[in-house]
């Protein structure tokens, strides 16, 4: 069950970008009911994946990775880069829902290109490292948080 809840959030974090990607394409036609109802359902997607992961990482743990130590620096790299973008891009997804919701939307449409691009990249980063630590290099030793927090074994 473990092993299938990766693929699980990785495909709810892709569904949020196809989504985010159809929604930009509503606004610019000026389908801007059909945007909003695109762009929530997207903002949902993004949330399935957070909440798969931060529960998978909690009670199961975050996979080693599994390549060679001469890749190793670069995986690392790679990944401090899409943890950074998807903060980022968390935050601003945050704002833009927000501004909408609010109606501020001049502010809306500003902050919603920037995010839109941020969180396209962001899902493809997430989709190649899940290939790396998943497919191409598979992971080694997980733990989870509680019990690293905690001192078990």
């Amino acid at each position: 069950m473990y092993d299938v809840l990766p693929a699980i959030s990785t495909s709810f974090i892709a569904l949020s970008a196809i989504l985010v990607a159809i929604g930009w394409n509503l606004a610019i036609k000026r389908r801007l009911d059909a945007h909003k109802k695109v762009m929530i359902a997207g903002a949902i997607a993004a949330l399935c994946f957070f909440i798969i992961y931060v529960s998978r990482t909690i009670f199961v743990g975050n996979t080693d990775w599994g390549g060679s130590d001469a890749l190793k620096p670069y995986y690392l790299t790679f990944l401090f880069f899409h943890i950074v973008l998807a903060t980022v891009g968390a935050v601003f997804g945050i704002t833009t829902l927000t501004l909408a919701f609010r109606e501020r939307f001049a502010k809306h449409r500003k902050w919603g290109r920037v995010t839109s691009v941020i969180w396209l990249i962001t899902a493809i980063t997430g989709i190649i490292v899940y290939v790396l630590l998943y497919q191409m290099y598979p992971g080694g030793h997980t733990k989870p948080v509680l019990d690293v927090l905690f001192g078990n074994k």
